[in-house]
Protein backbone atom coordinates (compact mmCIF):
# COMPACT_ATOMS: atom_id res chain seq x y z
CA UNK A 1 0.00 0.00 0.00
CA UNK A 2 3.09 2.43 0.81
CA UNK A 3 4.30 1.90 -2.30
CA UNK A 4 1.57 2.38 -4.33
CA UNK A 5 0.91 5.77 -2.53
CA UNK A 6 4.29 6.97 -3.18
CA UNK A 7 3.69 6.04 -6.97
CA UNK A 8 0.48 7.85 -6.85
CA UNK A 9 2.22 10.85 -5.27
CA UNK A 10 5.37 10.86 -7.54
CA UNK A 11 2.60 10.66 -10.74
CA UNK A 12 0.32 13.58 -8.86
CA UNK A 13 2.99 15.94 -8.47
CA UNK A 14 4.53 14.69 -12.39
CA UNK A 15 1.55 16.10 -13.51
CA UNK A 16 0.59 19.02 -11.94
CA UNK A 17 4.59 20.43 -12.28
CA UNK A 18 4.75 19.72 -15.65
CA UNK A 19 1.53 20.38 -17.42
CA UNK A 20 2.15 23.31 -18.95
CA UNK A 21 4.79 22.37 -21.33
CA UNK A 22 6.04 19.50 -23.73
CA UNK A 23 9.29 18.16 -23.38
CA UNK A 24 10.71 15.85 -25.67
CA UNK A 25 14.49 15.77 -24.73
CA UNK A 26 16.46 12.58 -24.88
CA UNK A 27 17.25 13.54 -20.15
CA UNK A 28 13.39 14.15 -20.17
CA UNK A 29 12.65 11.29 -17.59
CA UNK A 30 15.91 11.71 -15.58
CA UNK A 31 15.26 15.43 -15.10
CA UNK A 32 12.06 15.18 -13.83
CA UNK A 33 12.65 12.48 -11.72
CA UNK A 34 15.06 14.62 -10.46
CA UNK A 35 12.98 17.67 -10.23
CA UNK A 36 10.14 15.55 -8.35
CA UNK A 37 12.50 14.59 -6.00
CA UNK A 38 13.82 18.09 -5.49
CA UNK A 39 10.34 20.09 -5.00
CA UNK A 40 9.24 18.66 -1.76
CA UNK A 41 13.03 19.61 -0.25
CA UNK A 42 12.99 23.09 -1.27
CA UNK A 43 12.67 25.23 2.36
CA UNK A 44 9.72 27.77 2.22
CA UNK A 45 11.67 30.64 2.37
CA UNK A 46 12.90 29.64 -1.20
CA UNK A 47 10.15 31.44 -3.32
CA UNK A 48 10.56 30.69 -7.66
CA UNK A 49 10.94 34.14 -7.97
CA UNK A 50 14.17 33.36 -5.45
CA UNK A 51 14.87 30.20 -7.92
CA UNK A 52 15.57 32.56 -10.84
CA UNK A 53 17.74 34.74 -9.38
CA UNK A 54 19.78 32.05 -7.96
CA UNK A 55 19.64 30.57 -11.78
CA UNK A 56 21.34 33.67 -13.23
CA UNK A 57 23.75 33.82 -9.85
CA UNK A 58 24.96 30.32 -11.75
CA UNK A 59 25.31 32.37 -15.04
CA UNK A 60 27.59 34.75 -13.15
CA UNK A 61 29.63 31.99 -12.18
CA UNK A 62 29.88 30.73 -15.49
CA UNK A 63 31.14 34.29 -17.06
CA UNK A 64 33.59 34.43 -13.46
CA UNK A 65 35.16 30.77 -14.43
CA UNK A 66 35.89 32.33 -18.07
CA UNK A 67 37.34 35.91 -16.55
CA UNK A 68 39.66 33.95 -14.07
CA UNK A 69 40.54 31.40 -16.90
CA UNK A 70 41.34 34.17 -19.23
CA UNK A 71 43.74 36.40 -16.30
CA UNK A 72 44.83 33.84 -13.91
CA UNK A 73 44.88 29.97 -15.13
CA UNK A 74 42.47 28.20 -17.59
CA UNK A 75 41.76 25.33 -14.44
CA UNK A 76 39.22 27.96 -13.09
CA UNK A 77 37.44 26.79 -16.27
CA UNK A 78 35.92 23.98 -14.15
CA UNK A 79 34.34 26.61 -11.79
CA UNK A 80 32.02 26.96 -14.81
CA UNK A 81 30.47 23.32 -14.21
CA UNK A 82 29.45 24.64 -10.42
CA UNK A 83 27.65 27.51 -12.29
CA UNK A 84 25.87 25.73 -15.25
CA UNK A 85 24.67 23.15 -11.83
CA UNK A 86 23.89 26.33 -10.01
CA UNK A 87 21.58 27.63 -13.06
CA UNK A 88 20.26 24.41 -13.67
CA UNK A 89 18.98 23.78 -10.21
CA UNK A 90 17.28 27.60 -10.73
CA UNK A 91 16.06 27.78 -14.30
CA UNK A 92 14.18 24.03 -13.87
CA UNK A 93 12.84 24.18 -10.38
CA UNK A 94 11.66 27.91 -10.58
CA UNK A 95 8.93 27.41 -12.36
CA UNK A 96 7.91 23.99 -11.28
CA UNK A 97 8.26 25.04 -7.79
CA UNK A 98 5.57 27.48 -8.11
CA UNK A 99 2.93 24.79 -9.76
CA UNK A 100 4.08 22.75 -7.33
CA UNK A 101 3.22 24.81 -4.54
CA UNK A 102 -0.27 26.10 -6.69
CA UNK A 103 0.81 29.86 -6.81
CA UNK A 104 1.94 29.65 -10.44
CA UNK A 105 1.17 32.72 -12.65
CA UNK A 106 1.57 31.49 -16.02
CA UNK A 107 2.13 35.05 -17.85
CA UNK A 108 4.39 36.44 -15.23
CA UNK A 109 6.13 33.35 -15.17
CA UNK A 110 6.22 33.03 -18.86
CA UNK A 111 7.75 36.08 -19.23
CA UNK A 112 10.70 36.33 -16.33
CA UNK A 113 11.35 32.89 -17.20
CA UNK A 114 12.37 33.97 -21.43
CA UNK A 115 14.07 37.54 -19.75
CA UNK A 116 16.09 35.89 -17.58
CA UNK A 117 17.38 32.79 -19.84
CA UNK A 118 18.45 36.03 -22.24
CA UNK A 119 20.39 37.40 -19.69
CA UNK A 120 22.11 34.10 -18.87
CA UNK A 121 22.99 33.32 -22.41
CA UNK A 122 24.29 36.85 -22.64
CA UNK A 123 26.64 36.44 -19.58
CA UNK A 124 27.79 33.08 -20.43
CA UNK A 125 28.44 34.28 -24.04
CA UNK A 126 30.19 37.74 -22.97
CA UNK A 127 32.34 35.31 -20.93
CA UNK A 128 33.66 33.53 -23.28
CA UNK A 129 33.90 36.51 -25.47
CA UNK A 130 36.61 37.54 -22.74
CA UNK A 131 38.18 34.14 -22.82
CA UNK A 132 38.81 33.49 -26.81
CA UNK A 133 41.59 35.00 -28.44
CA UNK A 134 43.03 35.47 -32.11
CA UNK A 135 39.50 36.76 -33.57
CA UNK A 136 37.75 33.75 -32.39
CA UNK A 137 35.24 36.15 -30.47
CA UNK A 138 33.06 36.03 -33.65
CA UNK A 139 31.99 32.56 -32.21
CA UNK A 140 30.58 33.93 -28.79
CA UNK A 141 28.88 36.51 -30.89
CA UNK A 142 27.33 33.85 -32.90
CA UNK A 143 26.63 31.50 -30.17
CA UNK A 144 24.58 34.16 -28.57
CA UNK A 145 22.73 35.46 -31.45
CA UNK A 146 21.66 31.20 -32.29
CA UNK A 147 20.62 30.69 -28.78
CA UNK A 148 18.56 33.97 -29.42
CA UNK A 149 17.12 32.76 -31.99
CA UNK A 150 15.98 28.72 -30.42
CA UNK A 151 14.27 31.23 -27.82
CA UNK A 152 12.00 32.88 -30.87
CA UNK A 153 11.31 29.94 -32.46
CA UNK A 154 9.87 28.43 -29.17
CA UNK A 155 7.47 31.46 -28.73
CA UNK A 156 6.44 31.59 -31.86
CA UNK A 157 5.84 28.45 -31.88
CA UNK A 158 3.83 28.49 -29.02
CA UNK A 159 1.77 31.30 -30.25
CA UNK A 160 0.79 29.03 -33.68
CA UNK A 161 0.52 25.88 -31.58
CA UNK A 162 -0.24 26.62 -28.20
CA UNK A 163 1.75 24.17 -26.76
CA UNK A 164 5.03 25.34 -25.23
CA UNK A 165 8.51 23.40 -25.74
CA UNK A 166 11.79 24.54 -24.76
CA UNK A 167 12.90 21.86 -26.69
CA UNK A 168 14.80 21.21 -30.22
CA UNK A 169 13.83 17.71 -30.82
CA UNK A 170 16.06 15.71 -28.57
CA UNK A 171 18.27 18.56 -27.35
CA UNK A 172 16.78 20.57 -24.74
CA UNK A 173 18.35 23.21 -22.48
CA UNK A 174 19.90 20.43 -20.12
CA UNK A 175 21.45 18.35 -23.05
CA UNK A 176 22.89 22.01 -23.84
CA UNK A 177 24.42 22.24 -20.27
CA UNK A 178 26.46 19.01 -20.42
CA UNK A 179 28.02 19.70 -24.03
CA UNK A 180 29.37 23.55 -22.24
CA UNK A 181 30.60 21.69 -19.64
CA UNK A 182 32.36 18.66 -21.83
CA UNK A 183 33.85 21.77 -23.45
CA UNK A 184 34.57 23.22 -20.35
CA UNK A 185 36.63 20.46 -19.21
CA UNK A 186 38.43 19.64 -22.79
CA UNK A 187 39.49 23.11 -23.13
CA UNK A 188 41.27 22.65 -19.48
CA UNK A 189 43.21 19.39 -20.43
CA UNK A 190 43.74 20.59 -24.09
CA UNK A 191 44.34 24.30 -24.33
CA UNK A 192 42.68 26.22 -27.42
CA UNK A 193 40.17 23.35 -28.41
CA UNK A 194 37.29 25.66 -27.40
CA UNK A 195 37.21 27.93 -30.48
CA UNK A 196 37.08 24.59 -32.50
CA UNK A 197 34.59 22.42 -30.19
CA UNK A 198 32.18 26.40 -29.56
CA UNK A 199 32.40 27.00 -33.02
CA UNK A 200 31.13 23.39 -33.78
CA UNK A 201 28.43 23.89 -31.58
CA UNK A 202 26.95 26.93 -33.23
CA UNK A 203 27.54 25.33 -36.05
CA UNK A 204 24.59 22.62 -34.87
CA UNK A 205 22.54 25.21 -33.13
CA UNK A 206 22.49 27.17 -36.90
CA UNK A 207 21.12 23.51 -38.37
CA UNK A 208 18.47 23.10 -35.91
CA UNK A 209 17.75 26.59 -35.71
CA UNK A 210 16.89 26.40 -39.64
CA UNK A 211 15.06 23.25 -39.73
CA UNK A 212 12.95 24.29 -36.72
CA UNK A 213 12.34 27.67 -38.58
CA UNK A 214 11.14 26.00 -41.57
CA UNK A 215 9.05 23.52 -39.81
CA UNK A 216 7.45 26.84 -37.95
CA UNK A 217 6.67 28.36 -41.14
CA UNK A 218 5.01 24.78 -42.47
CA UNK A 219 2.43 25.11 -39.29
CA UNK A 220 1.77 28.61 -39.60
CA UNK A 221 0.62 27.80 -43.49
CA UNK A 222 -1.50 24.70 -42.06
CA UNK A 223 -2.73 27.23 -39.43
CA UNK A 224 -3.63 29.70 -41.88
CA UNK A 225 -5.52 27.13 -44.02
CA UNK A 226 -7.36 25.63 -41.19
CA UNK A 227 -8.59 28.64 -40.07
CA UNK A 228 -9.64 29.42 -44.17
Amino acid sequence: MGKETQVEDYSTIAQRTFSDRKRTNILKRAEQSTIVFLLPKVPKFISPNLLTLIGLLGSGLIFLAFVLGTYVTNLYLLLGIIGLVINWLGDSLDGRLAYYRNISRHWYGFALDIIADWIGIVLIGFGYYIYAKNGTQIVAFAFVVLYGWSIIISQLRYKITNEYSIDSGFVGPTELRFIIALILIIEVWFHGSIAYLAGFISFILFIINTVDSFKLLRLGDLRDKNQD
